[in-house]
């Protein structure tokens, strides 16, 4: 009796192996769950470093005027630029402030005419650029003796580069027409603004003048602050109310302000302007 055969057929097919699907919803939670662990790491590091946002953001310059952006622009010290980081919160003329110590006139230089040529000798500001001749409208041109030689104000303050700097021309007023004395002042602002970038500069407003006269009125006196205050504000540069400081109750110069002889300033002035300069300071 034949047996029966029994055939197994090999087929030559392999055995496929499961395949691997793609899932975009496993995709994704990879995605926000890496976000997250990244945001988690991130604000770690900021509440545990008190400076980690200045450190992250203090080399980026914002200039309002043009809404443009770039990073330390302080390398730019050929031309004049009014961007300055500090007076992006400030209001113009500068208000009352924590009274610093009166060593801060040290470090502090002033350019003026006769108005206040006798600072340095009431106050501790020394280091004063002075001349009989200096004025608003001849700011940029009238030259002076100096330890640099005879230069300019503007050329001395190239030479000198103080980290702070004070203004108080108008010797000519009276004489000289407004415009013309603002003009050439801000040539000088522009200028200095541009080359110290990172100094800050303050614009003194003129005192009043005790008398009214056909020459020199406080109306007069008020038309060159109030243009000296919107100098201040386009060129950001700081601006503080001197005149503010030296006027009595009638809207004049206060009494002892004036030596009545000579018609300067006394030395109680000078006192008050240095003291209020130690309390306006930003």
């Amino acid at each position: 009796m034949a047996k029966n055969k029994s055939i197994r057929r090999i087929s030559n097919k392999k055995r496929g192996r499961p395949k691997v699907r793609f899932s975009i919803w496993g995709l994704l939670l990879i995605f926000v769950l890496s976000f997250a662990t990244c945001f988690i790491l991130y604000m770690v590091a900021a509440n545990y470093n008190d400076d980690f946002f200045s450190e992250e953001f203090d080399k980026i310059v914002v200039e309002e005027k043009n809404g443009k952006t770039s990073a330390d622009s302080s390398n730019n010290s050929e031309a004049p630029d009014a961007s300055n980081n500090n007076m992006s919160s400030v209001t113009n003329p500068i208000s009352q402030s924590e009274a610093k110590d009166a060593s801060y006139l040290s470090g502090c230089c002033l350019v003026t005419d006769s108005t206040l040529q006798d600072m340095g000798k009431y106050s501790g500001l020394k280091d004063v650029i002075s001349s009989p001749e200096l004025n608003a409208v001849g700011c940029n041109t009238v030259t002076m003796e100096s330890s640099y030689g005879v230069k300019t104000a503007y050329e001395i303050i190239q030479t000198k580069k103080p980290e702070t700097v004070y203004f108080m021309l108008g010797s000519d007023i009276g004489t000289a027409s407004v415009d013309d004395m603002i003009s050439s002042y801000t040539e000088l602002i522009k200028n200095t603004r541009g080359y110290l970038p990172d100094s800050d500069i303050y614009i003194m407003q003129l005192p009043p003048v005790r008398d009214d006269d056909p020459v020199i009125t406080n109306g007069t006196v008020n038309e060159f602050n109030t243009k000296l205050l919107t100098l201040a504000n386009t060129n950001n540069v700081y601006c503080i109310d001197t005149n503010t400081a030296l006027k009595g109750v009638d809207g004049k110069l206060a009494e002892g302000f004036r030596d009545h002889e000579t018609g300067a300033l006394t030395e109680s002035a000078y006192k008050t302007i240095a003291d209020y300069i130690l309390c306006h300071t930003v």
